[in-house]
């Protein structure tokens, strides 16, 4: 049963989602990407699409985080997501759940820049890449100094062309890989 690693809920159990409709974060790769994210999420705001069990904004919520929006269009993992922060004591106006398709969320303009943006698609192949493709067309969801951060299996990567964002890391861990993307040098000031 996945788990809070660190912050204001450490410990606490996270409630899975019914089915096997949803491809949760297994807490060593949930705790290498805040190992890597490091002090930086305090005060940071993250868009988790395809939120699932909402593992990742609550543990971002739990370190400190400022304000996260969770978007999920499975009720069963809408419900899930909205257990999980209350009983992490995390259900303040730190958290914004949306029952929203991530699809057409990503093509409205962008209410906020968010400095970090995680996908984390269903075992659909190519859920992924469509959403990348949205924020690269719509570069105001993501702050100047953001990133984008894609959970997928190893298998399913593949380069993709885009004109605002540009790959600089990627890390394996077993069956998981995660593909971070921040705006291409020619987009910054």
């Amino acid at each position: 049963m996945p788990r809070v690693i660190s912050g204001l809920a450490k410990g606490r159990k996270l409630y899975s989602v019914p089915g096997t409709g949803t491809r949760p974060i297994t807490d060593r790769v949930k705790e290498a990407l805040f190992n890597i994210l490091g002090p930086d999420i305090v005060g940071a705001s993250l868009l988790d699409l395809f939120a699932g069990t909402g593992g990742v904004g609550i543990e971002a919520l739990s370190r400190g985080a400022a304000f996260v929006r969770f978007v999920e269009w499975s009720r069963p993992a809408l419900a899930t997501v909205k257990k999980n922060l209350r009983h992490c004591g995390l259900d303040d106006d730190r958290a914004e759940v949306r029952f929203m398709d991530a699809f057409a969320l990503l093509q409205q303009p962008a209410d906020r820049a968010f400095d970090y943006i995680y996908i984390a698609p269903p075992q659909y192949h190519g859920l992924w890449e469509k959403a990348l493709r949205l924020i690269d067309a719509h570069p105001d969801w993501l702050a100047e100094d953001g990133w984008v951060i894609v959970q997928i299996h190893p298998t399913e990567y593949r380069d993709v062309a885009l004109e605002h964002l540009e790959p600089f890391d990627q890390r394996k861990y077993g069956s998981t890989l995660l593909v971070f993307y921040a705006p291409s040098e020619e987009e910054a000031p």
